[in-house]
């Protein structure tokens, strides 16, 4: 009884954010992920259903992964260059699995917000919005916005519901990492809504061939310190290889730490995954971005992004200091002595 009063409240408090307004441009990270494309799609939907409001999806940077790109066709989801609009157009403002003030958002942070809703650490700009649900113990914003759709008795449908999963599934690599009893609920009650074989089409999504040539850099790159695994990328189109790569090398034999870096444009990108439960990945990312960059996250995955510093400009003067930045993650993970080894055997 405690947890329906609690919902409708949270409801009921969003609902009078959104009274009156006709027009809502919902605002994802730069690089959205299923996660974010879900929450989006939710959100639409609860201002639409709730209160006739017509709503815009946008985002700045790229959809680089298939996977997510088939997520956004299958729910026709019309998604627009953050850039390209004039926010002053838009009755409401919403953001969802990001905030401002983030590295992996670009939106300016003293635009005032009308609705936040995150499942990470709280940042000081978020405060300002007229509506904040920052819930860092959750696994997925995918899981909070299921919530607010059952606290509403909105019939979810099959698309929707179909994306939520996926994004409660990636999230928390099937409910296995940083899930709460909450996204373990979620997710039970919106599968049954979910359509299988549409997910498994989403999933299985066919990959150009640029995939494998990064994968296979991302590979040959890696290099093992004790129970670390360290791979630096190079110049990339967008991050989400970065991420996907410290996930992969994650399930390394008697690694306890992955990190992958990439250059995209003028930014450093940093990803960091742990097997450590005692460890704070957010934390370590925090220190790695500095403060010239961004860093933060969950207790098993982060990232940073740092611009590119002016000492920077050659190859040389660059990857000394991306090898400053491996010196401070092994200080910061463990021995910063242990000998580098690399993954694969060059034969």
């Amino acid at each position: 009884m405690e947890k329906i009063n609690k919902a409708a409240a949270r409801l009921a408090k969003l609902s009078a954010v959104l009274e009156g307004a006709k027009s809502m441009l919902i605002v994802m990270q730069d690089n959205p992920d299923p996660d974010a494309i879900a929450a989006a799609a939710g959100l639409r939907e609860i201002a639409n259903e709730l209160h006739g409001i017509s709503c815009s999806v946008a985002h700045s940077g790229t959809v680089g992964r298939a996977e997510n790109q088939a997520l956004i066709a299958y729910l026709s989801l019309n998604v627009r260059a953050l850039e390209d609009l004039d926010l002053d157009r838009f009755d409401r403002l919403g953001m969802v699995d990001a905030q401002p003030g983030a590295g992996n958002v670009n939106f300016d942070p003293n635009i005032r917000l009308d609705v936040v809703i995150d499942h990470h650490p709280i940042r000081r700009e978020t405060r300002s919005a007229r509506f904040t649900d920052v819930r860092s113990r959750y696994g997925a914003t995918a899981t909070i916005i299921y919530q607010y759709l059952d606290a509403a008795g909105i019939e979810i449908p099959t698309r929707l519901a179909t994306a939520l999963v996926y994004g409660i599934k990636s999230d928390t690599q099937d409910l296995g990492r940083e899930s709460t009893r909450a996204d373990v609920d979620a997710f039970l009650a919106l599968y049954p809504k979910a359509n299988a074989r549409a997910l498994g089409r989403v999933v299985s999504a066919p990959l150009p061939r640029s995939y494998f040539s990064k994968l296979r850099r991302a590979i040959d790159n890696a290099t093992i310190y004790g129970d670390r695994v360290v791979s630096i990328l190079g110049p990339l189109e967008s991050p989400e290889m970065v991420a996907e790569a410290a996930d992969m090398l994650l399930r390394i034999e008697d690694i306890s730490w992955s990190m992958c870096v990439g250059v995209i444009e003028d930014w450093i990108h940093l990803s960091l995954r742990t097997m450590d439960r005692d460890a704070d990945a957010g934390k370590v990312a925090r220190n790695l971005g500095g403060r010239r960059g961004f860093g933060g996250g969950h207790q098993s995955l982060a990232a940073a992004q740092i611009p590119l510093p002016e000492k920077a400009k050659t190859d040389r003067q660059l990857a000394a200091f991306i090898n400053g930045l491996v010196k401070r993650f092994l200080k910061a993970t463990g021995n910063p002595n242990d000998p580098p080894e690399p993954l694969c055997d060059s034969r």
